[in-house]
């Protein structure tokens, strides 16, 4: 993973807030189609005394909705061109068809860092380490480019967001003659194959682990992905590895 693979985000707040984002986390990997509602019943059965207006603004912060069709999912910024979603009834039949990226949120002792990855659909390969999520576009070019070591997809999928909508953005894809697809607001299923991606990293090593800091999350989070990668055998994959079905050698 790269310099860029991840972007810290110290929290001001106080360690109520920090546990409740803790098991807003566990929960939503859980439970991603809860809403503030769903969530602010469940951490009250819990024994937590929270309002709605309250746990609204740390899942906002944390970046998570629930997985349910509903409109503004993501905002796009002023002036930014948004392209058609092109994935509607395609069938993904080979590596570098599809290419997406998606964020998750990664919980630290201290604060928390956010991930991005980007995916290649066929085979579930992680292509690179993870991009870093801030308002700052050159980290996401950055990390962007990296991904390109392994090749180039035909369609490269994001939201509407306005780092990916950017005209700097685009324009890498495009100089490289890849088709870009955005998610339609409301859609609520294009991201799936990094929402499982997440469950898995997120049962099977950051819920395992209590970083304390970047350096040890970064390291531990990419050791994991060369585990996902080459090691952990995918049912959806017949059992095979990501890597054997990206590079063809399984």
């Amino acid at each position: 993973m790269n310099r860029a693979s991840l972007y810290y985000e110290s929290v001001g707040e106080s360690e109520e807030n920090l546990l409740l984002r803790r098991r807003l986390d566990e929960q939503y990997t859980r439970t991603p189609f809860y809403g503030s509602r769903r969530m602010t019943a469940w951490l009250r059965g819990q024994g937590y005394e929270v309002n709605r207006k309250r746990l609204a603004r740390l899942l906002r912060l944390m970046g998570l909705e629930a997985i349910y069709p509903k409109p503004k999912l993501s905002q796009p910024g002023e002036g930014h061109k948004i392209y058609p979603y092109l994935l509607e009834g395609v069938e993904v039949k080979r590596v570098n068809q599809v290419w997406s990226r998606d964020i998750t949120y990664i919980r630290m002792a201290p604060g928390f860092v956010h991930l991005v990855a980007v995916i290649d659909w066929f085979s579930r390969f992680v292509l690179s380490g993870a991009l870093p999520v801030s308002l700052e576009l050159p980290f996401c070019l950055e990390a962007l480019e990296g991904s390109f070591r392994w090749g180039r997809p035909d369609i490269f999928n994001s939201d509407q967001g306005s780092q990916f909508s950017s005209e700097k953005f685009t324009g890498v894809l495009e100089g490289r003659g890849i088709a870009i697809s955005m998610d339609g607001r409301g859609r609520c299923l294009d991201n799936i194959f990094s929402e499982r991606l997440w469950r898995s990293l997120k049962y099977e090593e950051v819920y395992l682990r209590d970083y304390r800091r970047v350096p040890e999350a970064r390291a531990n989070i990419g050791r994991y992905f060369q585990f996902y990668n080459y090691q952990r055998p995918h049912q959806s994959l017949e059992y095979r590895t990501p890597a054997e079905l990206y590079t063809g050698r399984g």
